[in-house]
Formats: C-alpha cells, sequence, structure tokens
C-alpha cells in the first residue's frame, strides 16, 4: 500500500509539473495576448480589491484625523445602530420591493422583446425595432428624469388627458404610490432594447434546422418558439437572471435620487441613497460602511445559493 501511494504521489507531483511547464510555453508563446490582461487585472486591483482594505471602518468610529488603522475599534456597533433605526425596514422594505418587482416585471421583456424580432421575417423592419428600442438606453439619467418630470407634471400632458377625460389631476413624482410604478416602467422602457441584444445574438445560433424539422412536423409558430427558441437560449436566461439576483440588493441611486423628494421619501428612500445622503453629505462613514457591507454580504448570499440551485437543477452556473 505504501509503495502504491508513493507512486500516485509521485505522478501527481510529474502531472503537476508537466501542466506547469505547459502554461509556462503558452504564456510566452502568446505574451501580446496576456500582456494585455494586465491592464484591467491592475484595474480590478486598485478599485475593487484594494478598496476591501477600507471595509474594516464599517467596525471601527472612524475618525478622518487618526486614520483607519488610529481609529478606535466598535465592534458590531454600527451594525446595531442600523438594525435597531426606525428607518431600517423601510429602507430594506423599499430596496428589496423595487429589485423584486424589477426581477418580476423587467426581466421577461427583453426575452419576450428577443423572440419578436427573431420572428419578425423583414429584416428592414427588425432592424427598425431594434433601433427604436436601443436608442433610449443612450439616453443620460437626468434626461430620462427631465422627461417624467416634464410629462407627469400637474401641468403636463398625462394630467391634461386625465382632466380632459374628466379625472382629476394626480400628482405623479410627488406621490409615494406612483414612485415605484413609474420608477421600474421608465427602466423597462429605457433598457429592454439593449438587454435584448444577448437574447438576440444566443437566438442567432440555433441551428436552423431545428425549426425546418418542427414545421414538417406540423408545429405552429408558437410551438416552434416554446420548443425550440426558448430552450436554445435557457443557459443564457439562467446565467443572467443569476446575475441580476447577484445584484439584488442594489439599486442605481442616481436616478432614484433624482426622482426622491420630501413627499414621495416613503418609497424613495432605499439603502444606496440612505449611504450617499448619510455617509457621503452627513460624513457618517463607519455607520454607513456597515450598512453597504450588510448589503453587499446579502448579494454575496443570494449569488452563492441561487448559483448552486442553478447548477443542480439546469446544469448552468457561473462556476
Amino acid at each position: 500500500m505504501k509503495n502504491a501511494e508513493i507512486h500516485e504521489t509521485a505522478a501527481a507531483a510529474k502531472f503537476r509539473s508537466e501542466r506547469g511547464s505547459r502554461l509556462i510555453k503558452q504564456i510566452v508563446k502568446r505574451y501580446d495576448l496576456y500582456l494585455m490582461l494586465l491592464l484591467p487585472i491592475a484595474w480590478y486591483l486598485l478599485f475593487h480589491y484594494g478598496p476591501l482594505y477600507g471595509l474594516q471602518i464599517a467596525f471601527k468610529n472612524f475618525n478622518p484625523g487618526k486614520g483607519i488603522l488610529g481609529s478606535s475599534w466598535v465592534g458590531f456597533d454600527n451594525f446595531q445602530r442600523f438594525f435597531d433605526s426606525y428607518y431600517f425596514w423601510r429602507l430594506l422594505w423599499n430596496t428589496l420591493s423595487i429589485n423584486l418587482f424589477s426581477l418580476i416585471l423587467a426581466f421577461p421583456i427583453p426575452i419576450l422583446l428577443a423572440l419578436l424580432i427573431n420572428e419578425i421575417k423583414s429584416k428592414s423592419y427588425s432592424k427598425l425595432l431594434q433601433n427604436i428600442t436601443y436608442i433610449p438606453h443612450f439616453i443620460s439619467v437626468v434626461v430620462i428624469v427631465g422627461i417624467l418630470t416634464v410629462l407627469l407634471s400637474t401641468n403636463g400632458p398625462i394630467n391634461m388627458l386625465i382632466q380632459a377625460l374628466g379625472g382629476s389631476e394626480i400628482r405623479f413624482m410627488e406621490s409615494a404610490g406612483w414612485f415605484k410604478t413609474i420608477f421600474i416602467g421608465s427602466n423597462i422602457w429605457q433598457n429592454m432594447g439593449w438587454q435584448s441584444i444577448i437574447y438576440i445574438a444566443a437566438l442567432s445560433g440555433i441551428n436552423p434546422q431545428l425549426y425546418e424539422a418542427a414545421k414538417m412536423d406540423g408545429a405552429s409558430r408558437m410551438r416552434r418558439i416554446w420548443h425550440v427558441s426558448l430552450p436554445g437560449i435557457v443557459p443564457v436566461i439562467v446565467i443572467l437572471l443569476i446575475l441580476d439576483i447577484g445584484q439584488f440588493m442594489n439599486i442605481g441611486f442616481e436616478k432614484i435620487l433624482l426622482m426622491q423628494n420630501n413627499l414621495n421619501l416613503e418609497a424613495s428612500d432605499v439603502i444606496s441613497t440612505f449611504v450617499y445622503t448619510t455617509g457621503i453629505l452627513k460624513g457618517e462613514y463607519s455607520y454607513t460602511a456597515a450598512i453597504g457591507l450588510f448589503n453587499s454580504l446579502i448579494n454575496l448570499t443570494l449569488l452563492l445559493l441561487v448559483n448552486r440551485f442553478a447548477r443542480k437543477t439546469s446544469e448552468t452556473s457561473l462556476w
């Protein structure tokens, strides 16, 4: 037994040595391609992994004059302060609800749009539809909010139409009840075309013979979509769903901040805007660092759980 174990260890060491030498030879042979990796690697190290050093201020009473190392250690006091605050549940609910409704409503729409574009036989109409749906993605967030403000103001065209039909004016932008609907709806309009690109690319990679075979078997267009198109892009859907859930607690605060006011704060106050207003504007760095770390840990947990579930059920995952 001992001799067998010695031989197995020696064989494993030899295999690792050969694999290492092959890797070195490959790097030397294609050094120009590997040199191109230096810039993105340096960017990630400096701007993504380097700032992780500063996360320790979440467990300290950070004083800029004393620096990170000189500041006093307070443990989980900052986390406890956040959990005990009266606005904790409001921030958590607003963040979760906006992302959950966005996932339910916004995630399927680019898939449906890609299927629609794929089924249009006329190339000119297909290109026209793609261009119309792509353009809003390139409009600035500030411009988008400006358009919403003009359209939904009390003197705007939407309220003028409502009043012409016999209704009373609605203060859309000042109403907490309308905030999430406006925010999610405008996000769908702005991003559905751009997000459909990857699905259109996946659909173009499906073997056309599968459609011909389904058509010869008498399958209708809806049957071909259901049994050929959708299964062909399921791996892409799963990967993008995992990535979206991995960012579940993150909301781009710029648009919310621009739409936010004192009258809709009950529905628009989310973790990202609270971190900005409290941490940056008020200078409570340790407190908001703890909130941001809490937010990131939820994202990491969701990513790991969903990735594991996807790997077991669909055999498609990030790793």
